[in-house]
């Protein structure tokens, strides 16, 4: 990339390209936003955010316009945003849209089916280490560029997973407070703006992955549970028995790494953290849904942890940025059979 960073985002535009929005290394986080061009396999900057930020949400909205919202900045504490943009890739440009009624960090954000963005969870104070999560949950209304409030979760959490479903419902997993790696599920009924008790995971997770299979079932994958700082466990959601069963588990144990479903159905998951002293990770290895087995594939030219991996339009997966200090690296997993 042009600017070394991490806990950035990195969002598919309907054109094929990869906008990469701000992040940051250590306590400085940037405004700046590039674009990676497939075809070329190059980079070029594009227009600047209104605000820097890191761990951020950005979500692809139905008109093709990228809706950035909440993260942090650093002023001696961690200290999170209310604020939101809007990227137009036909003018490379940003414009700021309505803020949150809640500064948050930490949280998720979901395309819902009528095009409205589901903003849930993640902490909002100014701290050094965040220990207030938060259980409210939100609505940004594209039309009027706007955001109400909608009906809060049972459990507060932050680092937690959310993933639509087939039926355009949310399920949000895992996650934690300040003392406890959350193994609770609950799902968002995007009718009526509530939310039910779905069980709970085998094990208490956050930083983890949630990824919605071919299939419509939800696999689950790694993170940490605060006395381990990374699992090798995989479990797979039902929405039809709204149940949760154990799978394969992975080859290596992983926290803050990737997951992203290829156009065969298989899972690649890639890089993250695993083991004392959270040891950077380069291994990938790919998740087979119909044996729940999973077999090491080729290993990325260098570790990271909080990368953004996106799959093109052509099957190839882009994993860009994260945690070490080659921030700025880019490289491409071609799977077997594309070309």
């Amino acid at each position: 990339m042009v600017t070394v960073r991490s806990s950035h985002t990195a969002t598919l535009l309907p054109d094929g390209r990869v906008l990469v929005a701000g992040g940051g290394v250590g306590h400085e986080m940037l405004a700046s936003a590039e674009l990676y061009d497939a075809g070329r396999r190059s980079w070029t900057h594009t227009g600047g955010m209104l605000r820097a930020r890191g761990g951020h949400t950005a979500t692809l909205l139905l008109d093709g316009k990228v809706l950035v919202a909440g993260g942090y900045v650093w002023r001696g504490l961690t200290t999170a945003l209310a604020s939101a943009e809007l990227y137009d890739p036909s003018s490379g440009r940003w414009t700021a849209t309505g803020a949150m009624h809640t500064a948050r960090n930490g949280h998720t954000a979901t395309l819902l089916a009528d095009g409205r963005v589901l903003v849930t969870g993640g902490y909002g104070s100014a701290h050094a280490n965040p220990d207030i999560p938060l259980a409210s949950a939100e609505l940004y209304d594209p039309r009027s560029g706007t955001w109400t409030a909608t009906g809060g979760m049972s459990e507060a959490r932050y680092s937690h997973t959310a993933t639509l479903l087939p039926d355009g419902n949310v399920l949000v997993a895992g996650g934690r407070t300040s003392r406890v790696a959350l193994a609770s599920a609950e799902l968002y009924d995007r009718r009526s703006g509530t939310w039910t008790s779905v069980g709970e995971m085998s094990a208490g997770r956050y930083s983890h992955t949630a990824t919605r299979l071919a299939d419509g079932r939800v696999l689950v994958t790694g993170g940490s549970d605060i006395l381990s700082p990374a699992l090798a466990s995989a479990e797979l959601y039902d929405p039809r028995s709204r149940s949760w069963s154990t799978t394969g588990n992975m080859a290596a144990a992983r926290a803050g790494h990737t997951a992203t479903l290829l156009r065969d159905g298989t899972l690649l998951v890639a890089g993250g953290s695993s083991g004392p002293g959270s040891v950077l990770l380069s291994s990938a290895e790919l998740y087979n849904p119909s044996s729940g087995s999973w077999t090491v594939t080729a290993n990325m030219a260098r570790p990271r942890q909080r990368q953004a991996a996106t799959l093109l339009l052509d099957g190839t997966v882009l994993v860009v940025g994260g945690a070490d200090s080659l921030l700025a690296a880019a490289e491409l997993y071609r799977p077997r059979g594309t070309t």
